[in-house]
């Protein structure tokens, strides 16, 4: 046990007592070591008692002993050191403390020096008092704990081996997955980080072959790759943890990350996870869906809401992300269920707040539904309902939108332009949410005017342009769209919406079909997961008379993203080839997606074609 002797906090509340004749008197003379640390000289006693005031109020009716270990030379040290760096001297309390500990190899008192050098932002002075706290103290966790974080904090990331390997070694058995776990956060902010993955990789040796630790070094490995930028590594060691430790999550959780740039490889992780997992954590499994709608892979993404909301009816969030996929897809009834499902259950949780912006959404939502219903006065209930300043715009975006369902556009504009402006970007929302309520009411010129002041106000905003471009096609101005995009792309080279743009329009309207093709795989080069521009390339192709080729494009195009327009095209492509049946079928499922989408409609009426 401890010599209670040296308990530093707890001596020296009880010594504080004795300090009060102390405090109205010059210093007087301590040692010839402590000397010569510079001090205050007389303690200004009238700054000094409220410091210790609090100290001494709580250990007012402490009984002292008679005797203490501890010499009044070295009490005065101590309460001199913590004074001295009160008074705006950290350094030469600093000093104080470090010589005190070193006199009494008092873990607690080499603790406090390394917290005042910390607390002065002197990162060399805490490295010095940690190293002599592991020296003094060299099989206890602490120091080595702090002597890591100082290495890391200074960037000294090839001087962290030793107190890493310690740290492992000190931790006890039971807490070590733990600390393994945590090893990434701590380098999380160097600036070598491929050195870090290295080096921690290294220290990790003995416990990648140990069957307790494994999936935890592994994990902690492919996190430092992952870091580091080398995501092949980081794949491999990830593979690795979820062969030692199949039923964690931590592989899946990276496989979510690596999804983006290694799509097949990291998303067999996932799976995997999942397959042995069937239960998991909702969180993790709505973590796969973000990534899955990040990918536009929108059924695969309802797929997992619905195992969700099987699994786990109490999750909230997974119905309200399935209604508003639902709403998007105009399957209304089914997300007006799934959004009123998720109202009931956010609002009987207790963390009312944090589910404040989600039971906002959904209101909208439902109001949404309500207005397609033309059942104005349940879609102004529903908006009624938010009382959450921050979706103010929204609010009544929606609320111009029913005004303008009833035929009062000005009406609704007018709202919109009359809503406070309490933050510098709400100007910019306010204009945003008017082009919004003009292009959803088809008053596509209006729209094409007020984007056209939009992009003059903001001109190093590329979306403005496009939106602009896009209405240009609107109301038929071609040369403008054509000029617009051809600004977005000089603007923003890398912008792919705009080549894609571009090169749809020309296949479209079968004119310029190689500058087309160009334009289409220049945007595939930065997006080739992204069915809509496949789907560009697939109606470029059959407009250059390659049926086969296009048709081999929709069908991928088609089984990655359901969607009403890619339909439209394969079913033309099929038809046109003479799978009439099969173009049908297409054709009624893109109804199913989107009966209003306007280019399905207009193919099966250019082509007769009565479902």
């Amino acid at each position: 046990m401890r010599d209670s002797r040296l308990n530093y906090h707890g001596l020296m509340k009880k010594k504080m007592i004795f300090a009060l004749a102390a405090l109205s008197l010059t210093v007087p003379l301590l040692s010839a070591q402590a000397q010569e640390v510079k001090r205050p000289s007389p303690i200004n006693a009238p700054r000094v008692k409220p410091a210790v005031a609090a100290l001494l109020d709580a250990q007012a009716s402490d009984k002292l002993p008679a005797q203490s270990a501890l010499g009044g030379e070295l009490f005065y040290q101590l309460l001199l050191g913590e004074i001295t760096a009160q008074e705006g001297e950290p350094a030469a309390g600093f000093a104080l403390m470090l010589d005190a500990a070193r006199k009494t190899n008092d873990a607690e008192l080499y603790q406090r020096a390394t917290e005042m050098a910390l607390q002065s932002r002197s990162g060399e002075a805490a490295l010095q008092a940690a190293k002599a706290w592991q020296l003094a103290k060299p099989n206890s966790l602490e120091p080595n704990r702090f002597l890591l974080q100082i290495l890391i904090t200074l960037n000294r990331i090839s001087e962290t081996s030793a107190p890493l390997k310690a740290n492992l070694l000190l931790t006890p058995a039971a807490d070590r997955a733990f600390a393994i776990n945590s090893i990434p956060a701590a380098y999380a902010r160097t600036n070598d980080k491929k050195m870090a993955a290295s080096l921690v990789q290294q220290a990790l040796l003995t416990y990648l072959t140990n069957p307790v630790t494994a999936g935890s070094a592994w994990t902690t490995v492919s996190r430092m790759q992952l870091a580091a930028g080398d995501l092949v590594s980081a794949l491999q060691a990830a593979q690795q943890a979820q062969a030692a430790e199949p039923k964690s999550p931590g592989p899946a959780l990276i496989g979510l990350e690596l999804m983006s740039s290694i799509t097949n490889p990291a998303e067999t992780l996932v799976k995997n996870y999942f397959e042995r997992q069937p239960k998991a954590p909702p969180e993790v499994r709505m973590g796969y869906v973000r990534v899955l709608l990040d990918a536009q892979r929108v059924a695969d993404a309802s797929a997992q809401l619905q195992i969700v909301n099987r699994d786990q009816p109490q999750f909230a969030a997974a119905w309200l992300v399935l209604g508003s996929l639902q709403l998007q897809q105009a399957q209304t009834g089914l997300a007006q269920t799934s959004l009123e499902r998720y109202v009931a259950l956010a609002e009987q949780q207790t963390d009312a707040e944090q589910n404040k912006r989600g039971i906002a959404s959904a209101y909208l939502s439902l109001a949404e539904l309500a207005e397609k219903r033309k059942d104005f006065a349940a879609a102004q209930n529903w908006i009624s309902k938010i009382d959450n300043s921050e979706d103010l715009i929204q609010v009544q975006l929606r609320s111009a939108s029913i005004l303008a369902s009833q035929g009062k556009i000005d009406e609704a504009r007018e709202l919109l332009k009359n809503l406070p402006e309490t933050k510098p970007e709400d100007a910019r929302l306010k204009l945003m949410a008017e082009i919004s309520l003009l292009r959803d009411f088809k008053q596509y010129q209006l729209a094409f005017d007020l984007l056209g002041q939009a992009a003059a106000q903001f001109p190093q905003e590329p979306d403005l342009l496009y939106d602009q471009a896009m209405m240009a096609q609107k109301i038929s101005n071609m040369p403008a769209m054509e000029s617009l995009l051809r600004q977005v792309i000089k603007l923003k080279p890398d912008y792919y919406g705009a080549y894609n743009a571009l090169g749809y329009s020309f296949a479209d309207r079968n004119v310029n079909l190689p500058e087309a093709k160009a334009l289409i795989q220049k945007a595939l080069e930065y997006a080739p997961q992204d069915p809509f521009i496949s789907d560009s390339l697939g109606w470029v192709e059959y407009r250059m008379g390659n049926k086969a080729e296009a048709e081999r494009i929709f069908a991928k195009a088609y089984a990655a993203k359901p969607d009403a327009e890619i339909a439209a095209h394969y079913g033309e492509v099929l038809w046109e080839s003479g799978e009439q049946e099969k173009a049908k079928i297409v054709w009624r499922e893109g109804q199913l997606l989107n009966p209003d989408n306007e280019t399905l409609v207009e193919t099966l009426e250019r082509l007769k074609v009565k479902l």
